[in-house]
């Protein structure tokens, strides 16, 4: 292989003395080293203020002065999702799904404050972060810098001279794929710098970062030697450039967008407003806790009797009315776990359209992949969902059980009357200080790994793809010589 190595140098050599070479590589570079930067600056920030806005969340309920407790469960609280140590390197879904939920009696909320969803629409166009930069900008450069590497050599009768010399087909397309190579290693630094950062940072996520820097490496290698292979297999150098631009427009542009447009209308999410309408209809068929002649609570209400040994609900030794408010919390929580499972799996259903995608797309499927690994992907939203919904209930059923139990029913009936029965009906503040605080639980280092290999098995696919192309290429090398 001494041979292609001095094809290698050879090539480096001619890059090295073109302007443009130089050019493309600073700007991508500098792209990636800006976006890095950026993206880690405003991660931080981001960090800082959920972390801020949290703590404030948490002082304002733990504050609150001595009150009825249903006044509590109305009064409500935040919970922010924090900022993944590598969401700077990869944000994924981060900015279209939102990350703050407001938590209060009776309803679920939709989380709010996704960046893209509060910008223009030329925000939303793309981001500059060192994902975007390896995903679409660095196969662009390896494009123009490497689509004549072979076709070049043909044009100029070099490729017969080099079989003359006992040169063979295999050791050209190695030395030209190891100096594009070198090229893409140079262009991925910024971005492997940045995720090394961010891993002495958290060092647990080391393992995650060096998955996704592996992703990466592959699919750069696997642009390095398609774009080798195509340039052997064409006739011209403009040929190689028409056919390379036409295969990143396809894979960077017009799959992602066509699968998203193709999920999407698949796998149709229903709006928040039908939601909600859907679950008032279904509410009120279950029951009616302000109508007493709502048959499911007046069988409760008789359950209740019976298992309290008593007649009448002013002979109960709780408060009925917490008892009651505590049931129908469970029975809208049942309702909002079943809409937010269908919610979630019709989001998973999209999500699967895009791994097919994948299969035609090396992009996809390093997205996908790094996602994962910086827990930016829906998963990681849909358990943030789910935790936040499991808080919320605990909350919520902690107050009714103090309704039930510190407040007195006579009291209760008659504090909207009487004004010692509704100072009386107050429960102590140090009770809302007590309760527990929201922490958010993320995926294990080895679950994220886990969902990081069906990504990697496609890029896997892809590379031996890619790797086939040289065989052909190789052959037309062999035949262009004689």
């Amino acid at each position: 292989m001494s041979r292609a190595w001095r094809i290698a140098a050879e090539d480096l050599r001619l890059l090295a003395r073109t302007r443009a070479a130089w050019v493309g590589l600073i700007v991508l570079m500098l792209l990636s080293s800006i976006a890095a930067a950026t993206s880690a600056s405003q991660a931080a920030r981001e960090r800082e203020a959920r972390a801020e806005s949290q703590a404030a969340a948490v002082r304002a309920f733990e504050q609150q002065p001595d009150r009825h407790p249903h006044r509590v469960v109305h009064y409500g609280t935040y919970v922010h999702r924090p900022v993944s140590p590598l969401a700077a390197f990869e944000p994924g879904v981060d900015p279209f799904t939102g990350t703050t939920l407001f938590l209060e009696g009776h309803r679920q909320n939709t989380a709010t404050f996704g960046t893209m969803r509060e910008s223009s629409g030329l925000i939303r166009f793309g981001q500059l972060t060192p994902a975007f930069v390896l995903q679409a900008l660095a196969p662009l450069l390896l494009i123009f810098l490497g689509f004549s590497a072979v076709s070049r050599e043909r044009e100029g009768g070099v490729l017969r001279q080099l079989r003359v010399h006992g040169t063979r087909p295999a050791e050209i397309l190695a030395g030209k794929a190891l100096a594009l190579g070198v090229v893409a290693f140079v262009a991925l630094v910024p971005a492997l710098a940045a995720l090394a950062l961010a891993a002495a940072a958290f060092p647990a996520e080391a393992a995650a970062a060096g998955l996704i820097a592996l992703a990466y490496g592959v699919y750069l290698a696997i642009w390095v030697l398609g774009v080798i292979a195509v340039s052997a297999l064409s006739r011209t150098s403009r040929g190689a450039l028409l056919a390379l631009v036409a295969v990143w427009t396809v894979a960077i542009v017009f799959v992602p967008r066509g699968a998203a447009a193709l999920a999407a209308r698949a796998e149709p999410t229903a709006t928040r407003v039908e939601t909600d309408l859907r679950l008032a209809q279904e509410a009120r068929r279950i029951g009616d806790s302000h109508n007493p002649d709502d048959p499911f609570f007046a069988a409760f209400r008789a359950r209740t009797l019976a298992q309290y040994g008593v007649s009448r609900v002013e002979d109960l030794p709780v408060n009925y009315r917490g008892l009651v408010s505590a049931e129908g919390e469970a029975l809208t929580a049942r309702l909002f776990a079943h809409y937010a499972t269908r919610t979630a799996d019709t989001q998973r259903a999209q999500s699967r359209w895009m791994q097919v995608a994948a299969v035609f797309s090396p992009a996809l499927a390093v997205r996908q992949t790094s996602m994962a690994g910086a827990a930016t992907d829906l998963e990681t939203h849909v358990r943030f969902l789910d935790q936040a919904e499991a808080y919320r209930f605990d909350l919520i059923q902690r107050l009714n059980r103090v309704h039930a139990e510190q407040v007195q029913a006579a009291d209760d009936a008659a504090r909207s009357r009487d004004a010692e029965a509704e100072r009386r009906t107050r429960v102590a503040a140090q009770t809302w200080a007590d309760l527990p605080e929201f922490r958010f639980r993320p995926a294990t280092p080895e679950t994220r790994a886990a969902s990081m290999v069906p990504g990697l098995v496609v890029l896997a696919g892809w590379l031996v793809v890619v790797l086939g192309l040289l065989l052909p290429a190789a052959r037309r090398l062999e035949e262009d010589a004689r």
